[in-house]
This record gives structure tokens, sequence and C-alpha cells, in this order.
């Protein structure tokens, strides 16, 4: 059997795979089952920071993997720690919590903030305000905080205590506020899977005012926007504002799962012994690759970002076929004037992988991807939109 019969057979029918097999890659090139090439425009959906088969990265997964794959959260391990530290001191947050995934990471920021805000105000207080057209994972309480009616549906009924404020109506927040004993507003600087739809500066310091106002943490989902992908370290830095609990997953590993819950000078004593725990969060492969990817993502780099971004935008300003883009950094999206599901084919074709959220076409490169490779790729974009 081959790959694709294999994966019909046995892996469970939830992703609706473009019908590419692959197989092995190099930086932003990645090849099929045939050999034939591809640049990469997705990078795993923003987790290969630095492309496939990274030759720093690897050498400090395999050198910790020779030391030891894996140690109980009951001792101590080098790699946590360090990486706890250099998020700590990029991010003048106090503490971190780390677990294996993006939804883990919100998980473990909604449990933080329940708690704090019981200790502190009362065990009513425990609603968390989330955006419409949000996502923040795939697990029974991340559900319930996605603000996407289609995603709820089948799993009926949601864990309650969450309440949806619309960004295109700034005084849904308000109301949010009014109607509910609020622990926490929670919210993406670009909401991703909602449409790579960034929120407005003028919302996002709204959000920043109201919680301070009323008392009220706030936490970032910097699970796809994090670790230089907007051209900052993570994207809240563009703003000017400090949450209190930022939440990351995605390029953080560079390939490797892990999620990161960062906790700030007012939450950062909230859990304690037993109050929550993770077997493999922490791991001390997975941290040694984030150490990797963190340590390299420095002023250079997100300058590239950011010259990389603005030569994208412009290069599909008044293209043909082309209606609009939307995004910051290299996490960009491109509504098409054909169905986007033909301008994937098309681009496939001619052996460029991008993707979609929602209607739109969603470029999430590596973030040190050669110039002209995004070029190039950007060309064949351009013609599959424009034929």
């Amino acid at each position: 059997m081959g790959i694709k019969e294999k994966d019909f057979e046995y892996v469970a029918n939830t992703y609706a795979r473009f019908p590419v097999e692959l197989v092995r890659g190099s930086g932003s090139l990645v090849y099929d089952v045939n050999g034939k090439e591809y640049i990469d425009l997705n990078s795993g959906i923003a987790v290969n920071s630095f492309g496939i088969a990274d030759k720093e990265w690897q050498a400090a997964v395999t050198d910790q993997l020779g030391k030891l794959q894996h140690t109980s959260n009951l001792y101590f391990s080098d790699p946590c720690a360090t990486l706890a530290q250099m998020l700590c001191k990029r991010t003048g947050m106090k503490k971190v919590f780390f677990s294996n995934s993006g939804a883990e990471a919100n998980e473990t920021a909604v449990k933080v903030a329940r708690k704090y805000a019981a200790e502190k105000k009362g065990a009513e207080y425990f609603t968390v305000i989330t955006m419409k057209n949000s996502f923040h994972g795939r697990t029974m309480a991340m559900l319930a905080a996605t603000g996407q009616d289609a995603m709820h549906k089948d799993f009926l009924p949601l864990m309650p205590g969450f309440a949806y404020a619309d960004p295109d109506d700034p005084s849904t927040l308000e109301k949010c506020v009014k109607e509910n004993k609020v622990a926490a507003i929670m919210f993406e600087i670009v909401r991703g899977e909602g449409g790579v739809l960034p929120l407005d500066k003028s919302f996002i310091e709204l959000i920043d005012r109201i919680a301070k106002e009323n008392d009220i943490l706030t936490i970032c989902d910097e699970v796809q926007t994090g670790n230089g992908r907007t051209g900052e370290l993570y994207a809240y830095m563009n703003y000017g504002i400090t949450p209190d609990i930022v939440t990351t997953a995605k390029g953080l590993g560079g390939g490797l799962p892990i999620g990161a819950t960062l906790l700030g000078e007012k939450v950062k004593d909230t859990l304690t012994p037993g109050s929550h725990g993770s077997t493999f969060g922490g791991n001390p492969v997975c941290c040694a690759g984030a150490c990797s990817i963190i340590s390299r993502i420095d002023e250079k780099l997100l300058d590239e970002v950011k010259q990389k971004s603005k030569y994208v935008f412009d290069a599909f300003e008044g293209a043909k076929g082309i209606k609009s883009v939307t995004g910051l950094g290299l996490m960009i999206g491109v509504e098409t004037e054909k169905p986007v599901a033909d301008v994937i084919s098309a681009c496939i074709e001619k052996g460029v992988l991008p993707i979609k959220a929602k209607e739109k076409l969603r470029l999430l490169p590596a973030l040190n991807i050669p110039f002209e490779l995004l070029k190039k790729g950007i060309e064949v974009i351009k013609e599959a939109a424009a034929k």
C-alpha cells in the first residue's frame, strides 16, 4: 500500500488533505514521493520557523537526545529552565508553564485566570470573553472559547463560561463585561483560522483599557502569531500593551510539539504544586529545540520578516484576481476572485504550497525563507489567481 492508501484505510478522516505525499525537505523546499519540488509557503502551519531540517535546530535536538530524552517534572532539567528564562527575559513575563500544544497552553491560561479571579473576587467570576471568528483550539474548553458557530454544532452542549465580543462592534465588548462576572478577556492579535483578520489598534487598546478599569486579566493567544511571525517576537509587542498572560506554541518548537503559558506579575504565583501539571510539558528535547529557535529570533531576523511582509503586500496590491490582502508580518491572508480551492490547486500543480483560512489563501512561510523563493512563490500565486 502507498502512503495515500494506508492513510485512507487507517487514519481518522479528519483532514481534507491536499493530493501531495511529502517525504523530505530542506529549508523552504519540500519534495513529494515522486521527487517533485515545492516551495513551502505554510511551514507546517507556522511551525517550522526556520524551515525543514534546519541544521542548528537539528544539532540542538540530537545533542539533547543523546543526554536525556525525557524526565518526569518531579525532577529539574536544564533545557526547561533555560527556555523559561529566555522567554521571561525577552518578554518581561515572570513564570512559564510548559505543555504540548497551543490548545493546552490556552487551557492553562483559562485555568490560571479562573483560579486567580476566584481567589481575588469570588468563585462566580469565571467568564472568559473571547472574540467572534476566533480560534483557540479543539479541546472541549477551547472549542467553547472559539467564537465560531460552525465549529460548535457537532459537539454541543458547550462548556459554559465563555462570552463572545465582536471586534467589528466594540460596544459588544463593554456589553459582555457588564452582563457577566468576568475573569479574563482572551484575544488573538490576528485571528488566523478566522480568516487572517488583524484586530484594529483601537480595539486592542480598548481591551487593555477595559481590563484595567475592571480589574480583569488579559490573555493574548500567540499560538500562531508568536515567535517572530509578525515581525516582533510576539505580536502584542507591535501595539505597546503588556498582557497578563501570553500563550504560544507552533513556531516555538521549530517542528516538535511544545506549548508555553507565560505568566505576568499578577498571576505568577497563581499555580501551586498539584494545581496543574503535564507529563510531557517541558520535555528536554522539545525545550532544547525551542531554545535554538528563540536564540536566533533577533532584530536582524525580525527586520527581514518585516521586509518580506512589505514585499508580499506590495506584490499583491492591484494584482489581477486579487480582492484584498490582510495580516501582519509573514501571516498573510489573500482574498481572490476565483474560488480559493481552484487557486491552491493551480499553485500545487506549479510547485507552490499555500493553505487556506476560511475562503482566503493563507501564507505562513518560514521566517528565513530566501527572498528569491518567496518571490517565485508569490509570482505563481499571482498567475494562478489571474487566470
